[in-house]
């Protein structure tokens, strides 16, 4: 062979050890246990609240839990949203909430909420959501 040719196969070879150098580097770090602190990771999400996790919901609540919870229950985000804005993030527990004002934010949107049309929620059923929001408090539910 050339020199030529020997310097090629004597790069490959010294790239080659360097591949192999870089691996066991990488994975040096491996072998270490994590402390607990770090293995925890984040806490685990909230169950989704459905119709089927509550059998006995009335009309309005299920509505709520059909349209609604998806996004304003407990591991939705426009609770985690709200949170940023109210003491009190879930509908469900606020107690500052009139029908009209429900009715109004659900049609026209507010912060980063769409606005809901009739086709997606008629307005009877958008009615026995805001009441079951509104009047689930007064009752003591």
């Amino acid at each position: 062979m050339t020199g030529r040719g020997m310097s090629s196969i004597g790069m490959m070879r010294r790239a080659g050890v360097l591949i192999l150098l870089g691996f066991s580097a990488c994975s040096s770090g491996a072998d270490k246990a994590a402390t607990p602190e770090q293995s925890k990771g984040p806490p685990p999400m909230p169950a989704p609240e459905t119709v089927s996790s509550r059998p006995n919901a009335g009309p309005g609540e299920r509505l709520y839990l059909d349209k609604c919870a998806m996004c304003h229950g407990p591991a939705g985000m426009g609770t985690g949203l709200l949170a940023r804005r109210t003491e009190q993030a879930l509908l469900e527990k606020r107690t500052d909430l009139t029908p009209e004002f429900v009715i109004q934010a659900v049609r026209m949107g507010i912060g980063n909420m769409p606005a809901i049309p009739r086709g997606e929620a008629s307005d009877a059923e958008l009615k026995q959501i805001a009441d079951y929001l509104s009047t689930k408090k007064e009752s003591g539910q």
